[in-house]
């Protein structure tokens, strides 16, 4: 079913999102580290792909990027194994997490959700599908980013705190995950801020020369 995943942006029902999931990211937060995935979501909607741009509302200041290593599901799974999880995997994708850090702080103190912030349009840009035999779960993928020239994020899904299988597994055993869902599996730390007009440029390295990187603009309106 690979080939109609190429096109996985338009076929996504879900986009299921995991907070937290390395540890130094979420120190730099002052949050603490989960023990189980922390879950929430983004509309299909969200997608933004090069070469159009990410725009910020124009009622917001700035946006915080987190760069991320994403799942793509192959076929529709419930109640899986950690053992059965990879079998259900499609391919990957290179995304962001754009977030309006300020936003979601005030609603989190509220203990008000927060899709606002995670949610609006243009907050997830993707790259191109990366078919499933180009990444070895066994193996360490590195994911990075830059603003502007300058490197902000540069991490490995060695430090995540939950596995892709498991986190396969967990979101599974309560929300079927079907064809073409994406999940987004968690930012290293380095997380910061972009404003109109920032160039981002961000960039994944694996095993056997896999190296794919993409850029992608803020508008400057």
């Amino acid at each position: 079913m690979s080939g109609t995943l190429k096109n996985f942006r338009s076929i996504c029902k879900k986009i299921i999102c995991i907070g937290r999931n390395y540890s130094e990211h979420a120190s730099e937060l002052g949050n603490t580290v989960p023990t189980k995935p922390m879950i929430f979501m983004k509309p299909p909607s969200a997608f933004v792909a090069p070469p159009n741009e990410i725009q910020i509302p124009p009622e917001w200041d700035e946006l915080h990027h987190e760069v991320e290593l994403g799942v793509i599901i192959d076929q529709q799974c419930r109640n899986v194994s950690k053992e059965q999880a990879e079998k259900n995997i499609g391919g990957y994708c290179l995304a962001l997490d754009m977030t309006e850090r300020k936003i979601q702080d005030q609603l989190k103190k509220q203990g008000y959700p927060w899709l606002l912030a995670k949610g609006f349009d243009t907050s997830c840009p993707c790259g191109d599908f990366i078919d499933k035999s180009q990444i070895s779960l066994s193996s360490s993928v590195n994911i990075w980013l830059s603003v502007n020239g300058k490197m902000r994020q540069n991490g490995h899904t060695r430090d995540m705190i939950f596995s892709v299988p498991d986190l396969i597994a967990y979101i599974s055993k309560y929300i079927t995950l079907e064809h073409g869902d994406l999940i987004l599996t968690g930012t290293p730390a380095g997380v910061g801020a972009v404003k109109r007009g920032d160039q981002i440029e961000a960039g994944l390295n694996g095993d056997n020369n896999l190296k794919y990187a993409m850029k992608i603009n803020v508008a400057s309106k």
